[in-house]
């Protein structure tokens, strides 16, 4: 058994049986029953409808609200009726159906000789409402079914247009599917609809908020958008619709401050709430997923106290909808309309309304009524002004006249014309000739259904199928609110989204977009300002990823891109630069000849040699006087001769390292220094020994005479000699980029090879250099008219103060400044030494020759 109606009027339906008698020819009494459905409420009565051979149905919203009663359940309930202002869009929508009926009547192509009828019902933007014009849909209006067996019988209607809105929609599904009746819907875009096991027999000419949910969040993103708040039917259009777009703002790292739910017929203080939700956020850009009477009562509360700039972003369900473009402060909205379209005739079909074929309907009687301030009857209002025929509709300005840009309407065009090409290859056979359309063909609704799967045609250049879902393809307009000349907001097309195109290729954007406030620069919303390179991106603790702060990135690494979440390290010979957001190759650094200490070194090693040349050329000079003889002349040329190479040998440590300045710096200082101390270590003996040799029957002289000097001196260089080239031959000094002494530069230096070659160098050097100054001590107190014994204990003094502080100096120093300690100890020990022992010499010889001569050397007093 059927039960017609739902909610509030519930159509019970009772079963009577009659026993009927009649007798056989054979005089045998046989009983037959028949069985009888009756509806026991008031039918609910179509607002426009036409008998025909087959019948469409069709439910719109076409009032705002239904009339509440509160039942004492005592009596019986009356029909539920609407109530509150006419929905005027819906109206063209339904009067659109009506168009499209009557053009498919005179067709000569499509239903040749058959006669569609229709019966459109106002659902009063009411599930309840909509499920109960889909029980009269599918059983009829007979107040008595009579049937053979039960209280089913198949639908009356082939198919069913509508709803305008996702949760009437959802409950005409529920109803009509289980008797594969199909519903093709003009505005429904709830996603939850194109789920087959759910709703098998559902088709809609206009895309899935699936995709409109993509696509507002990609569009939110294309703006540089990450802070946003969100408002929503509290219905199924707007609950799933958010659902989906939450998934996809996330998808696009989008952030939402805030996420109210409203519905028309909420109490003013939960609308009052989500307004002022919006008045007191932060996010610039307001996302709405609302049908047009939800929307209408958030503005008509946001206009009693407007709140700050926002910019709007619409689904397509308000934002092309003529009456809420009246709220100037929400010029600049922006967002998806379906592609407006012509419908050749419709205007002329909508305009042509006269006051006889409006009186005969309570829906356009309503409509006239409201639209011209007047009333048809005096009984009706009597303070009202008596409609007296000289109204005309063609002044109106109205969404029901806006006819230049046909969005949902041509879907509703659409969606009859599907139902009409399934009709027709159901009941019709192509011949040679013509196509025969067989009127009296038992049609069922199955088949209709089997047959909307198929459909694919073109009408007005606009082409209609559907998918395994029942949805078309996705395409869309981005529509923009301005502003004219005239101060009035009109809809201007700024671009499209094609879901069909590649990612990131979906939007193209082909004219300016007005902003907020009439701004042509893009606002800004975001929690927080983007972090620029150089910066990274640390979350706020307890707030959306899209709230953080901007931190430097730490030393020695660097971020390259806005809003980087981690800094990386620069490649090991790059440091970043001052912003932190490049990586720059590190500045190498050594002892430069273009610098000025080693220009200054470079100077006082070139006077050193000079100074040790000039010497030697002064003794050559005065070779053969008492003062160069007395202490071996031979020694002395070639001591003078090891500190040249001693002060020459310092320029080797200046300039880039190489492998073989390496390797000759170290072993160059090494062996020089050898031969110099070699050399005062010889000088040194021969004082001692010269002393020894005076006295009474001492014959020392002859055990360290000159070859035994010559022998002293080459055996004590070849040992360091020895030592450099096992040094050399096994780890040699080789040129080293240093990465580890400072982050922000490269110490291009020599690295030693073996440390324990080098310190072996230095520890013979000072081995040799303490021996030598152990001997100058025990020389000290001889005459000093006679030797140079004191000369050479200071000097090897000074040498040893120099080397014992260049090791410290020499560990501790940074970079380029080790080098130059090395060479300062170099040219600090040579200089001692030049100075100590030859400028005494030097002094007597240029500037007291007298003192210069052989008594005065010999003179003990």
């Amino acid at each position: 058994m059927s039960v017609v109606g739902v909610g509030r009027s519930v159509n019970g339906l009772k079963q009577s049986t009659d026993a009927v008698e009649a007798l056989t020819g054979d005089g045998v009494r046989t009983e037959a029953s028949s069985m009888k459905c009756t509806l026991q409420s008031t039918p609910r009565l179509p607002a426009f409808s036409m008998d025909g051979d087959f019948v469409v149905g069709g439910v719109f919203s076409i009032h705002y609200k239904l009339y509440t009663v509160i039942y004492n359940y005592t009596t019986k309930p009356e029909p539920a009726r609407c109530t509150g202002s006419f929905n005027v869009r819906n109206i063209r929508f339904a009067r659109a159906m009506i168009f499209a009926i009557e053009e498919i009547n005179n067709s000569t192509e499509l239903l040749p000789g058959i006669k569609l009828g229709y019966q459109i019902y106002d659902s009063c933007s009411s599930v309840s409402v909509a499920m109960e014009a889909a029980f009269q849909l599918s059983n009829g209006q007979d107040p008595e079914i009579h049937t053979d067996s039960n209280c089913s019988q198949s639908g009356v209607v082939m198919a069913v247009v509508g709803e305008s809105g996702s949760s009437q929609s959802i409950g005409i599904s529920r109803i009509v599917g289980p008797f594969n009746i199909p519903q093709v819907s003009h505005f429904s875009t709830c996603a939850c609809l194109s789920d087959k096991q759910q709703h098998p027999t559902f088709f809609r000419t206009i895309p899935s908020d699936q995709f409109q949910a993509d696509a507002l969040a990609k569009l939110v993103k294309h703006f540089g958008w990450t802070w946003i708040g969100i408002v929503r039917s509290d219905s199924d259009y707007g609950n799933y619709g958010v659902a989906s777009f939450l998934d996809a703002a996330q998808r696009e790292g989008i952030c939402v401050e805030y996420s109210e739910a409203l519905y028309r017929t909420d109490p003013r203080s939960k609308i009052q709430k989500v307004a002022d939700v919006i008045r007191r956020s932060t996010a610039i850009v307001v996302v709405v997923f609302a049908a047009p009477g939800d929307m209408k009562a958030l503005l008509e509360e946001l206009a009693l106290d407007l709140p700050p700039s926002r910019q709007w972003i619409g689904s397509e369900a308000w934002v092309t909808d003529p009456l809420l473009m009246r709220f100037s402060f929400c010029a600049g909205a922006i967002g998806l309309g379906i592609q407006p379209s012509v419908i050749p005739g419709l205007r002329d079909f909508l305009l042509d309304l006269s006051p006889t074929e409006v009186a005969a309907s309570s829906v356009l009687t309503g409509f006239w009524e409201e639209a011209f301030n007047c009333t048809m009857t005096h009984t009706a209002e009597p303070d009202k002004r008596l409609c007296d025929g000289t109204e005309d509709i063609k002044t109106l300005i109205s969404p029901y006249t806006e006819t230049y840009q046909l969005r949902i309407t041509n879907m509703v065009y659409k969606a009859v014309y599907a139902i009409a090409h399934a009709i027709h290859n159901a009941v019709c056979q192509e011949t040679n000739v013509n196509n025969q359309c067989d009127k009296h063909f038992r049609l069922e609704s199955k088949q209709v259904f089997s047959e909307l799967k198929k459909v694919n045609f073109s009408r007005n250049g606009y082409p209609v199928s559907f998918d395994a879902n029942g949805d078309p393809v996705a395409f869309y307009e981005l529509v923009n609110w301005q502003r004219s000349e005239s101060g009035v907001i009109e809809l201007v097309t700024v671009g499209y989204y094609d879901a069909s195109l590649p990612k990131g290729q979906e939007f193209y954007i082909n004219r300016n977009i007005t902003w907020v406030e009439g701004g042509t620069k893009v606002p800004v919303s975001v929690c927080t300002e983007s972090c620029s390179p150089g910066t990274r991106k640390v979350l706020q603790k307890g707030k959306p990823i899209c709230c953080y702060d901007c931190i430097p990135c730490p030393e020695g690494e660097i971020s390259n891109k806005t809003d980087s979440s981690d800094c990386f390290p620069c490649p090991s010979e790059f440091w970043p630069n001052a912003e932190r957001d490049a990586c720059f190759p590190k500045p190498v650094e050594f002892l430069s000849f273009n610098e000025i200490l080693a220009k200054i070194l470079a100077a006082f090693s070139v006077i050193g040699a000079c100074l040790a040349i000039m010497t030697a050329v002064i003794f050559f000079y005065h070779r053969t006087t008492p003062i160069v003889r007395a202490n071996n002349s031979e020694l002395s040329f070639l001591l003078l001769f090891s500190l040249t190479l001693c002060f020459l040998c310092s320029l080797t440590f200046i300039g880039a390292p190489s492998e073989w300045s390496c390797m000759l710096r170290h072993t160059a200082f090494g062996i020089t220094f050898v031969l110099c101390i070699s050399c005062v270590l010889g000088k040194t003996v021969v004082v001692l020994m010269a002393f020894k040799a005076t006295l009474p029957g001492s014959n020392v002289m002859k055990w360290f005479g000159p070859p035994q000097q010559r022998m002293t001196v080459v055996f004590f260089t070849f040992i360091q000699v020895l030592i450099c080239t096992i040094w050399l031959l096994l780890r040699p000094p080789f040129p080293m980029k240093n990465l580890t002494t400072y982050k922000e530069k490269i110490i291009l230096e020599c690295a030693l090879g073996s440390a324990a070659g080098f310190w072996a160098v230095l520890g013979y050097i000072g081995l040799l250099a303490v021996f030598c100054f152990v001997l100058a001590v025990l020389a000290r107190k001889l005459p000093d008219n006679f030797n140079e014994a004191k000369m050479i204990t200071f000097s090897m003094l000074i040498f040893c103060a120099v080397w014992i502080t260049f090791i410290p100096a020499y560990v501790s120093s940074p970079g380029k400044f080790t080098v130059a300690v090395e060479i300062f100890a170099i040219l600090a020990s040579s200089f001692g030494l030049i100075l100590c022992i030859f400028a005494p010499k030097c002094f007597i010889i240029l500037l007291q020759p007298e003192k210069n001569s052989k008594k005065y050397l010999m003179n003990k007093n």
